[in-house]
């Protein structure tokens, strides 16, 4: 839902705003709600970050955050799950994780919910690649498909069960094939 406030807010202004449940983002100078994640959607993120901190998470190599809000080059979107290499999150003067993320994270995943714009989540990814995040992935459980972007790169499809998924070269280790993603909505 795009909301447009009486004046044009910046950035600034938008972070001391109080978050929305679903959260909105902050793109081009306007404020769009985020639909509400049903249950597809909900099912693959919390198995894909349950299955990515499982590999990467023990090692310090990566992590995974569900619905993180991340500001950056202007915008202020929330992923469904962002995966940033160990080194890259953001810290707090006593060493804890940071609530505050204001950098691209090194992979970005959306998964499309029914009421979704696909232009706008695609648009979303590929603000990503323009700030150093290695790869993109765009999860559409409807059609169990899922698009591939890499920077400079044409996008790829996986639409076959038997497909090994792409990652990232940090997330090596996270081996997925299109058959096992969707195959936990029918778990």
């Amino acid at each position: 839902m795009l909301q447009t406030p009486s004046k044009p807010i910046t950035l600034e202004e938008f972070l001391r705003l109080p978050e929305t449940k679903p959260a909105s983002e902050y793109i081009n100078g306007q404020i769009i709600q985020k639909p509400m994640p049903q249950g597809k959607h909900s099912t693959i993120q919390g198995e894909l970050v349950t299955a990515i901190n499982g590999v990467m998470k023990p090692q310090h190599i990566a992590r995974a955050f569900p619905e993180l809000r991340c500001t950056f080059g202007g915008r202020s979107t929330v992923p469904g799950v962002s995966v940033f290499v160990w080194q890259r999150i953001p810290r707090d003067e006593n060493g804890a994780i940071a609530n505050i993320f204001r950098l691209a994270p090194d992979w970005t995943i959306e998964i499309l919910s029914p009421d979704q714009s696909q232009t706008k989540v695609t648009k979303n990814i590929l603000h990503c690649l323009k700030y150093e995040t290695q790869m993109g992935w765009l999860i559409d459980p409807e059609e169990q498909t899922v698009f591939v972007y890499r920077a400079n790169q044409q996008p790829e499809v996986f639409d076959e069960p038997e497909q090994q998924l792409p990652v990232p070269s940090f997330a090596s280790e996270v081996r997925l094939s299109v058959g096992e993603l969707f195959g936990w909505l029918l778990e």
